[in-house]
Parts: C-alpha cells; structure tokens; sequence
C-alpha cells in the first residue's frame, strides 16, 4: 500500500500548502474527481465483497474517466493479481490498492521529466505540433509569457504558413506576450523556419517557439515538412529542437491519444502539453496518454486565462483527482 500512503501524505501537505498552483489542480479536476472518485466511493459501499460483478462497475468507472481501454484492460489484470495473491475481500481496503495501482502507472520506474530540456547556451528552441483547433498558437501565447515574466526574451516563428490567419493570429500574440515574431503568409515552412531562426540569433533571444501545420489527414506530407523544418532548425543550431511539443486538447480524450500516437510515428514528440483539462470529467488520459504513448506531460491548461497553463505535477495531480477519497 505504499502510494495510498503517499497518497494520504501527499494530500495533508497540500491541505496546509498555500500554493496557487495547487488550488488550480484542485478547481481544474473537480468535474473528473466528482465523477470518478464519487462513483468509486459508491462502489466501495455498494459491494460487501470482491466479485466479478465488483470488477465489471470498477472497469466502467475507469474507462468512463478516460483512463484509456487498453490501460484499463492491464490495469484490471494487475488488480486481479493483486486481489488473490494478497488475499483482499474487502471493497474498501481494495480502494487503497485502486489508487496504488493506477499511480504505478504514471511514475514507476521512470526518470521521464516533466522540465522543459533547456539550451546549455544560445535560444531555447521548442517546436509546438498539433492538429488544428486543439489551442496550439494560445498555448505558444501563454508559454510566451510565463518565460517572458521569468525574464526571458521569447521570439514566435509562423511556421503553419498556409491556413488562413495563421500567421496574423500568431503575431497579435506575439505583440500580447511583447514577444519578438517572424513570419510570411503562403511561403514554405522551413525557408520561414530558416529566415526567422536567423532573426532570433542577431537579436540574442532565449527562447523561440515555431508553430508548425496541424494537418493530420496527409501523414506523409506533414511527416515530409515537420522532417525539413527540423533539418534546418538542426543545421542553424545545433541540437535543437531542444523540445517537440503536442499540444492536445485533454475533453477529446481517447481521439487525443490517436493524435498522440500518429504524432509519435510521424516525428520525434518529447513531450505533451494538455489544454482544457479543466473542462472536462475526462482527467484520466493524463494516465492514458503515458501508458499509450510513454511520453511525459509537461504543461496542463486548468483555465482560460494567461496564468492558468502550468507545469505539470504529479503529485498535484494526485491531489486533485483524489483529494475527496480521504
């Protein structure tokens, strides 16, 4: 039972922590927590014993939250395990072992950092991937300014250069955020990428976020483009793309994973940022995701605001999901 112990730990500390960050969590999941943690409450009561019927409602529960069919299929057999090999009867003490097992899940054995990887010297350079309409260019936005007020001097480059306002969307952040911008309508990607990459070495920026094309439909195109723009940011600054971010809208949940997983094969991911995660009852694909596609996440959107997308936390996280089980 060593995470539910955590867990209780986790939850008493942060009971007392005045940390507004921790208050986010706790708003952001409420929808997921009311859902999920209420219903395993119920459930707990409900039963007197551990049967198949028990297991039946426990699975519903999670893959109603999100958690992914896959993830839950694992989990259940490790519950099932677990169940016989230690004897458990009670419904209640089985919940202790619920929250262990599905936090084994996120962090066991792993030394996946949810820290931006940053340039030992020269700009930071992160590539921000996406389909469209899931809050890419205002999550570049509001990264733009957490940096900025950290002191930084940010530059955004339009690298999806051919949709519609793209461009213009992003510049009008770019002025919001008194960042630094780059960019030409209707020209190709990586000589945008190239020119504007130069621009932010002359003007000794520290960090510079690319907006890249959200069209999934034509893999191979897209894959072709995001292989070019890489070649050259490689070429003007060594190792970077220091970060390749995707941007998924977190109430899309099992589509958000497919997006995760087509990303992941066309090029090379490092990291995921989750928007509206507020939003929705659906907080159990931070777990899918990491089961699904073994990528960090590193940014979650708990608001609408310019402050409300904060890096992610483990341990807030637990927090807000499971704060009412105690």
């Amino acid at each position: 039972m060593g995470f539910f112990n955590k867990l209780k730990n986790i939850i008493k500390a942060k009971e007392k922590e005045e940390n507004k960050n921790v208050t986010k969590y706790e708003e952001g999941l409420k929808e997921t927590r009311k859902n999920f943690v209420n219903q395993l409450n119920i459930l707990g009561l409900k039963f007197k014993k551990i049967d198949e019927e028990y297991f039946e409602e426990l699975e519903n529960i999670l893959i109603m939250a999100d958690i992914g069919v896959n993830t839950v299929m694992n989990f259940m057999d490790r519950l099932r395990k677990r169940v016989k090999s230690e004897n458990i009867t009670n419904p209640q003490e089985l919940q202790e072992v619920i929250v262990d097992e599905l936090f084994i899940i996120y962090v066991d054995n792993d030394s996946m950092t949810d820290k931006i990887n940053m340039a030992k010297s020269g700009p930071t350079v992160v590539l921000m991937v996406g389909v469209n309409g899931v809050g890419k260019t205002t999550t570049i936005a509001k990264l733009a300014h957490k940096y900025h007020k950290e002191g930084k001097k940010v530059m955004m480059i339009a690298g999806d250069t051919f949709r519609a306002g793209a461009v213009e969307q992003l510049k009008i952040w770019a002025d919001r955020t008194d960042s630094l911008f780059f960019g030409k309508e209707n020209s190709d990607p990586a000589s945008v990428v190239y020119d504007g990459l130069k621009e932010a070495l002359k003007a000794n920026v520290d960090m510079v976020f690319i907006d890249t094309a959200g069209r999934l439909q034509n893999k191979v195109n897209l894959m072709q483009e995001l292989e070019k723009i890489n070649k050259v940011i490689g070429n003007i600054i060594p190792e970077a793309p220091h970060e390749t971010l995707l941007v998924i809208d977190a109430s899309t949940g099992q589509n958000g994973i497919m997006q995760a997983e087509a990303f992941k094969e066309i090029t090379n991911i490092t990291g995921i940022v989750l928007t509206k995660l507020d939003g929705t009852a659906k907080g159990g694909i931070v777990l899918a995701i990491k089961e699904s596609v073994n990528l960090p996440v590193k940014f979650v959107g708990l608001g609408e605001t310019m402050e409300d997308l904060i890096p992610f936390d483990i341990e807030n996280y637990i927090y807000g999901l499971f704060k009412d089980m105690m």
